[in-house]
């Protein structure tokens, strides 16, 4: 998967991602404004053909949103695996 920056300052951060989707943008955005430190976050595919879905993220203070974006993808990672492993358990019954 290939990401380019579009912008990167103090407060905001503007990626796009290669060959992603509606379904893992929707669950970044879902755990970045988890973040209270988010003044905003989306996301958007400017052509669901042509394009690849960009992500903005706008912090508040002096948080950096590189480290919240990291943190939330880790974050579903986890909640990823937590729901991996109750499938594993519930379908082996």
């Amino acid at each position: 998967m290939k990401i380019n920056v579009l912008k990167k300052n103090k407060q905001e951060l503007k990626i796009e991602i290669m060959g992603a989707d509606h379904g893992i943008c929707n669950l970044l955005q879902k755990k970045i404004l988890l973040d209270e430190n988010v003044d905003l976050a989306g996301y958007d595919v400017p052509h669901p053909l042509a394009s690849s879905p960009i992500i903005y993220v706008r912090m508040k203070g002096n948080s950096k949103p590189q480290d919240t974006l990291i943190a939330a993808a880790k974050k579903a990672i986890a909640d990823n695996e937590e729901l991996i492993k109750a499938l594993e358990k519930t379908l082996k019954t």
